[in-house]
């Protein structure tokens, strides 16, 4: 079993989706702190970052939030966090996030949840990050992206075995306890990324 003590959750800034999508998003946060695990994020003040951010928070968590430099001179930034680290720009944002993880969760989200979720996953097909990453499937969010995966191992574009990259999840508690459960990535795996 791994031991998590921090995890990475990647979510939408977006303050109009369904609510079941923020009632998730505040089930994870309070989950995180009731089993004393760190939530790391992109420290937005809004969407499901800042409701399950707030809800971590609520329950006696710890959240550390990394942003660039830029979002914070905006105003976009949480201002009621743990900790907040600013960077200099999005790239060293995610590898902050990813680097301060013991594993990733993602919510749904926009094009910059679905971007980082691909990338830690190509880290990992890379043998670059070793750790879990779930997919929290709310409402069957991330169904297309999942069948457009298959499909691109059932083409060949990946190997079968990538598909076991990542686990997927459909409530909070089943994530949290996938990211214990997940064996660790092994990093020669990065042999197999070409076909």
């Amino acid at each position: 079993m791994n031991r998590i003590q921090s995890v990475c959750v990647y979510s939408a800034s977006s303050t109009q989706v369904p609510e079941a999508y923020s009632r998730n998003a505040a089930e994870l946060g309070r989950i995180l702190a009731q089993n004393g695990i760190r939530l790391v994020n992109g420290a937005g003040n809004q969407g499901l970052m800042r409701t399950c951010a707030d809800a971590c928070l609520a329950a006696g968590g710890n959240v550390t939030g990394v942003i660039p430099r830029f979002m914070v001179e905006q105003g976009w930034h949480h201002r009621g966090l743990t900790e907040l680290i600013e960077t200099e720009d999005m790239h060293s944002r995610k590898e902050t996030m990813a680097r301060l993880s013991d594993g990733v969760i993602a919510l749904p989200g926009g094009c910059g949840t679905l971007e980082e979720l691909l990338e830690i996953i190509t880290w990992k097909q890379l043998g670059l990050y070793l750790n879990p990453i779930v997919i929290l499937n709310v409402n069957g969010f991330f169904d297309p992206l999942l069948e457009m995966l298959s499909r691109a191992a059932d083409e060949h574009f990946m190997r079968p075995a990538h598909l076991h990259i990542w686990k997927v999840a459909h409530a909070p508690a089943e994530a949290v306890g996938l990211l214990r459960t997940t064996p660790l990535w092994d990093k020669n795996i990065r042999k197999f990324a070409a076909l």
